[in-house]
């Protein structure tokens, strides 16, 4: 397999805040150093901040209010405005927010909340809508939820020996010839009477 060197580029990852500057290592040839990357639509960069991603996708949303606004003027009810709103400009906002939410500082919350706060006294953004916290919070809780409340999940065992396992565990380490712990004799087959 070879690399296709004009395709390809090269991010140095690194941790601002430990202070310890290191030499980086020389450019590979043909391949171009970037400070970000775009991938799937998500900016990584290299000191491993989402702030770019957030400042790209709130200017991203932004002109997209120009649609919105043409949509009002075509006699668009407000209730359609904000389903237009939460299927383009949310999702856009929320988009793999799993992999990028842990490097989102507070100020980019504060960036995300004003623009949200300024579509809601538009007419663009519901009135119930929570915070960007909350949304990101619930967008990593959703799959979990989905697997959690299916019921097409197997039920867990109902036995009354599958509830007592947990109180049958003895993590004490044993020497050799104390005898069996509480789950070995749990575990264990009766032996035959004769």
């Amino acid at each position: 397999m070879l690399l296709v060197t004009n395709k390809s580029k090269e991010v140095l990852f690194r941790d601002n805040t430990r202070g310890n500057l290191k030499t980086l290592p020389p450019p590979l040839p043909d391949i171009t150093r970037e400070s970000s990357l775009k991938i799937l639509d998500v900016a990584f960069s290299n000191n491993l901040s989402a702030s770019d991603h957030i400042r790209l996708v709130v200017s991203e949303s932004a002109q997209t209010l120009y649609a919105l606004r043409v949509l009002r003027y075509h006699g668009l009810s407000d209730v359609g405005l904000q389903e237009v709103f939460r299927a383009v400009v949310l999702s856009r906002l929320t988009y793999a927010s799993t992999a990028w939410r842990g490097f989102v500082t507070a100020s980019d919350i504060q960036r995300v909340d004003a623009f949200l706060r300024r579509r809601e006294r538009c007419g663009f953004c519901p009135p119930n809508l929570t915070d960007f916290s909350d949304q990101l919070a619930e967008c990593d809780d959703r799959p979990f939820n989905g697997i959690r409340h299916n019921p097409q999940r197997p039920a867990q065992p109902s036995t009354a020996a599958s509830r007592r396992l947990p109180e049958l565990y003895d993590l004490r380490p044993r020497r050799a010839g104390e005898g069996k712990g509480r789950m070995e004799e749990y575990l264990s087959p009766p032996l035959p009477t004769s």
